[in-house]
């Protein structure tokens, strides 16, 4: 039997390279759930765990960029999130902004471009300056897309998207008969991001809390009982292993979704 040639195995690992590319989410979304039950079952303070979750925010930036997937998004605080005792909301907030504040350098290092959603007002003007001074620093960095969501719920992006798009018709700027999905999309706070493709929830709660409601419509949804601190490489190719295998239909019929690949 001949053997291959340089060029024909030079091919073929390319093509596998495509293919295995190919297979991977454009875009993986999660909602960090676990924090407190993690501390609580060490007998720490939640605080604790809100730090190590820190820390798994960190290794799953690093596993996409690693794995060639160029947007990220991450849950990092619920616009529910205030109903929390007074006390746990008031150091979670210090713990974001300071976490933040500590990540931009690394972030701006290895070629992270920052963006953050949600409604900063309750924050404060200093916690909106610190961002928009972060994401001007990252603005340029073309390695991996991250997405901090705080004090974000999917039903005030899409509000708030409709609210701008009534102002803009009510001024003539925009022709109502104009509107649909592609144009609502650009109005939400996700605009210029294609909608994730991977979905990853920890912690074993089955739903997706009001996080990206008209982003997630044809997401493919991954659930884990694991923790959030406790997060890694297994999980994360465990969740991406989920996704290679189901198949994309879009509304079409499995027959025609294999006619068309």
């Amino acid at each position: 039997m001949k053997s291959p040639s340089n060029q024909e195995s030079g091919q073929r690992a390319c093509a596998d390279s495509e293919s295995a590319q190919e297979s991977l989410p454009e875009h993986v979304a999660i909602i960090m759930d676990g924090n407190g039950r993690w501390a609580r079952a060490r007998g720490q303070a939640r605080v604790q765990g809100h730090r190590r979750g820190v820390d798994a925010a960190r290794t799953a930036t690093s596993l996409c960029g690693n794995a060639g997937i160029p947007y990220l998004t991450l849950f990092a605080f619920s616009s529910e999130n205030w109903n929390r005792p007074v006390e746990e909301v008031g150091l979670l907030t210090r713990l974001l902004v300071t976490s933040l504040d500590n990540e931009v350098q690394r972030l701006h290092d290895n070629g992270v471009r920052l963006k953050v959603i949600g409604d900063l007002a309750p924050f404060g003007p200093k916690v909106e300056q610190m961002v928009a001074r972060a994401e001007e620093a990252t603005q340029v960095n073309t390695a991996l897309n991250l997405t901090i969501a705080l004090n974000y719920g999917g039903r005030w992006d899409v509000l708030q998207a409709v609210q701008r798009i009534g102002i803009a018709t009510a001024s003539g700027e925009l022709d109502c008969a104009d509107v649909d999905e592609e144009l609502f999309s650009s109005y939400l706070s996700t605009a210029n991001q294609p909608d994730p493709d991977l979905f990853i929830r920890t912690g074993g709660e089955l739903r997706i809390s009001n996080f990206l409601l008209w982003q997630l419509a044809y997401t493919e949804l991954f659930f884990t009982d694991a923790l959030w601190p406790d997060f890694d490489e297994k999980i994360f190719l465990a969740a991406l292993e989920a996704y290679r295998v189901r198949q994309r239909r879009f509304g079409q019929t499995r027959e025609q979704v294999l006619l068309s690949s």
